[in-house]
C-alpha cells in the first residue's frame, strides 16, 4: 500500500513509496517475534522495535547485552534470544562470541519479563577464516533439532547444532561449513527442503550498499546448499530472494514469518530509505514460493482494480442491470479501408443514474472492466493494520459506496464508506500469489472469516482454507 501518512510520519513522504510506518528505524533486525498479542524485533545495538498490530512500529522491543545482528525463536512456551560480540572483522580481527539467552515473554509490561544470563554457543579466533557474529536460529520441524548458523564475508558461514532445552551447544558437536560470500545466514524448512539463506552484497554503505538477500536449498539439513543451476553456497552460489527496489536499497538479515498455512511474511531491512533520510528501516513483504523458491513478492499499492475469483475467473461486481455499449457485431463485417477508431469504456456516469440508491448486492460474472466491476482499493490510514500491512477501503471506482460484511456472514455495498470495522478489508497476497481479502469484523460475529465463492456467481463470506480455491481471489490492476 502507498505509504500512510499518519501523525508522527513526517509530511514530505513520497505518496508512491512503501515502508512500514511509525518509527520503523532498525539495522540487522531479528526475526519478527509475537507475544502477549504484540510484535517484536531486535536489531544491531540495544533494545529494538514493538508494534501493536504489526504495522505500526516504534522502539520498546528490550534486549539486554547490546551486540550484533541478533535472531530470536520460541521455542515451546519460552523465546531463546541469540545476538554477537565483537566480530565481523571489526579493527582487523575476526574474534567474536555467539550467545544466547532465554525469556519467558518478549513484553516488558510483563511481570514475568526476565532474560537469563547468556552463554557461549559459538566462537572464532583472532587469525580464524570465519568471525562469529549474525545468528540465525532454526529449530527442525520435522527432527525438533535446533541449530544456528553465524559468519559474514570475511570467511565461512558456519553451523552449529544446540539443545533446544537448553540453548547451550550440543555437546560433543562440531562446527560444519555450509556457504561462502555471504553473511546474515537463516535457515528454513518448506516441503521437504531446507533452505539456506544468505545477505550478499555490500553492507552499512547507506544509499550505495548493495546488499541482497540469496538462498540455496538441500534435502539434508546440513547442506550443501545449492542455487537453482545446482550451484554450492560454499563455491558462491545463490539464488535472489529479494533485491533492492524503488527507492530502497540493500535488503539484508531475512526472517520467515507464517501467519496462516499459505500466509507468510519475509522480514528483512533495508539499508538505506531513500524516503526515511536514508535510514536502515525495518520491511515486511509477502512470502510467495515459486517452483519451489522463496521469492519475496511486492506490496499492494492503492489502484483500481478488478477482483477475480481463482474458482471461475469471474469479476467482483455490483448486482445491477448489464447497460450494453453501442457498437453491435462488428468483426469480418467491417470493409478493410474503413477508419479505425478507438471504442471508448463505458463510463460511471452512463450507467449510475440506474443503480439502486440504499445498499446494493454483489455477484460475480464476466469480466467486462465495466463501472459496476471496477474497485479502488485504498489505505485507511486512522484503521491501523497487521503484520505487513494497513486495513483497506474497498469502493466501486468514482463513488464511495463501500464493500461491507454483514450480520449474516454475506457482503453488500452500502452507499457511503464510514471507516466502520465491517468496511475495513485486510487483503494479504498467499504463498501461491493470490489473495485471501478479508474483514476487519462481522458484525456479532467473533469468527475470522474470508470472502469466497460458494458457487461460480456467489461470493459470500466462510472459513479460510488455503487448499480450496474458493478462498481465493487475484487483482488485476486497472488504469485510473
Amino acid at each position: 500500500m502507498k505509504k500512510l501518512l499518519i501523525a508522527g510520519i513526517a509530511a514530505l513522504i513520497s505518496a508512491a513509496a512503501f515502508a512500514q510506518v511509525g518509527a520503523p528505524y532498525i539495522h540487522d533486525p531479528s526475526t519478527i517475534m509475537e507475544s502477549n498479542g504484540k510484535y517484536f524485533t531486535f536489531g544491531t545495538g540495544t533494545n529494538g522495535l514493538m508494534s501493536e498490530d504489526g504495522w505500526n512500529w516504534h522502539s520498546g522491543a528490550i534486549r539486554p547485552h547490546s551486540g550484533a545482528a541478533p535472531d530470536a525463536i520460541k521455542i515451546g512456551d519460552r523465546y531463546l534470544v541469540g545476538f554477537s560480540s565483537t566480530g565481523g572483522g571489526l579493527g582487523g580481527g575476526h574474534a567474536g562470541n555467539i550467545l544466547t539467552m532465554w525469556n519467558e515473554t518478549l513484553d516488558p509490561s510483563d511481570p514475568r519479563f526476565k532474560y537469563t544470563d547468556p552463554i557461549v554457543v559459538a566462537e572464532s579466533n583472532v587469525d580464524e577464516d570465519c568471525d562469529a557474529i549474525d545468528i540465525g536460529l532454526f529449530l527442525d520441524p520435522v527432527t525438533g533439532r535446533l541449530f544456528c548458523t553465524f559468519g559474514t564475508y570475511f570467511g565461512e558461514i558456519r553451523q552449529c547444532e544446540l539443545d533446544p532445552k537448553t540453548g547451550a551447544r550440543l555437546e560433543g558437536t562440531k562446527d560444519i561449513p555450509v556457504a561462502i560470500d555471504c553473511e546474515a545466514s537463516d535457515m528454513i524448512y518448506n516441503d521437504g527442503w531446507y533452505y539456506l539463506l544468505g545477505t550478499h552484497g555490500t553492507c552499512c554503505d547507506g544509499t550505495n550498499s548493495t546488499y541482497n538477500i540469496v538462498c540455496g536449498r538441500s534435502r539434508n539439513v546440513n547442506g550443501p546448499f545449492l542455487d537453482e543451476l545446482g550451484r554450492d553456497m560454499y563455491r558462491g552460489g545463490g539464488k535472489m530472494v529479494v533485491a533492492a527496489e524503488q527507492r530502497r536499497v540493500g535488503a539484508g538479515h531475512f526472517g520467515r514469518e507464517i501467519i496462516d498455512k499459505g500466509v507468510e511474511k519475509a522480514s528483512f531491512h533495508w539499508e538505506a530509505d531513500f524516503d526515511l533520510s536514508g535510514r536502515s528501516t525495518l520491511a515486511i513483504r509477502p512470502l510467495v514460493w515459486k517452483n519451489g523458491w522463496p521469492v519475496a513478492a511486492e506490496l499492494l499499492e492503492d489502484g483500481i482494480y478488478s477482483i477475480i475469483s481463482e474458482r471461475r475467473g469471474y469479476a467482483l461486481e455490483l448486482s445491477v442491470d448489464f447497460v450494453r455499449l453501442n457498437g453491435g457485431m462488428r468483426g469480418f463485417f467491417m470493409r478493410q479501408d474503413e477508419a479505425v477508431v478507438s471504442v471508448e469504456d463505458q463510463k460511471l456516469e452512463d450507467v449510475i443514474g440506474g443503480w439502486p440508491e440504499g445498499n446494493i448486492e454483489v455477484r460475480a460474472m464476466d469480466n467486462m472492466f465495466r463501472p459496476n466491476q471496477k474497485w479502488e482499493i485504498k489505505a485507511v490510514p486512522e484503521a491501523g493494520g497487521y503484520l505487513g500491512g494497513p486495513y483497506c477501503k474497498i469502493v466501486i471506482s468514482g463513488t464511495n459506496r463501500a464493500l461491507a460484511a454483514t450480520a449474516d456472514k454475506e457482503i453488500v455495498t452500502v452507499p457511503e464508506f464510514t471507516g466502520a470495522p465491517e468496511q475495513l478489508w485486510r487483503i494479504e497476497m498467499l504463498t501461491d500469489g493470490t489473495y485471501r481479502i478479508m474483514p476487519k469484523e462481522v458484525p456479532g460475529c467473533d469468527e475470522e472469516l474470508v470472502l469466497i465463492s460458494i458457487a461460480d456467481t456467489k461470493p459470500t463470506l466462510g472459513k479460510y482454507d488455503f487448499n480450496n480455491v474458493n478462498c481465493k481471489w487475484n487483482l488485476k490492476s486497472l488504469k485510473y
